[in-house]
């Protein structure tokens, strides 16, 4: 069963379900993908959306590889349901730090990305919390902080999707979107 949870955030939905395929995001503009810094295809999150997009989106990420942790680059999104993918470079925990400076800086790199392709809804996975080795808990407190802070200034942005594996995941996450919406 999929479990899903929303919350309006300075005019922006921010949305949680788990148990969807991130690969599988029809009427979601942009996709991140939480990329390795060679932004080829991987495990994960990098694997799922590379086999989804064919492999258009590998030549088209080779030039603009590396990229460091906490960067992001845009390509377009090849056999996928949506118009772009966001590629970001998560921190790997315990090795890039600061790291919660890094995976703040995913988010919010990754929405001025598609602020500047003028996008309405981006689907995010939980970045760096596979083989990056992020906490969940941890890494939702910064993804959702990063994320409900960049919703004030959101011009086209008006969904964001946190796409997530697993009831743990997504019991995280909503117990900290309650708590900053709250707050906004």
């Amino acid at each position: 069963m999929t479990s899903s949870y929303e919350r309006t955030v300075h005019g922006v939905v921010v949305e949680l379900v788990e148990g969807d395929d991130i690969a599988a995001q029809a009427g979601i503009d942009a996709v991140v993908n939480a990329a390795n810094a060679q932004l080829v295809p991987g495990g994960g999150v990098a694997g799922a959306l590379h086999r989804a997009a064919g492999p258009g989106l590998a030549e088209e990420c080779a030039p603009l590889a590396p990229i460091r942790p906490g960067e992001c680059v845009v390509t377009g999104a090849h056999r996928l349901p949506n118009r772009y993918v966001i590629h970001c470079l998560g921190p790997v925990h315990g090795r890039d730090e600061p790291a919660d400076d890094l995976l703040s800086s995913c988010y919010r790199s990754a929405l001025e990305l598609a602020e500047q392709q003028g996008v309405e809804s981006v689907a995010v996975p939980a970045i760096s919390t596979g083989v990056f080795g992020y906490p969940v808990d941890e890494a939702a407190e910064v993804a959702l902080a990063a994320v409900t802070a960049a919703a004030a200034g959101a011009r086209t942005v008006r969904r964001i999707r946190f796409v997530l594996r697993g009831a743990p995941a997504f019991d995280a996450h909503r117990r900290v979107l309650e708590r900053l919406a709250e707050l906004a």
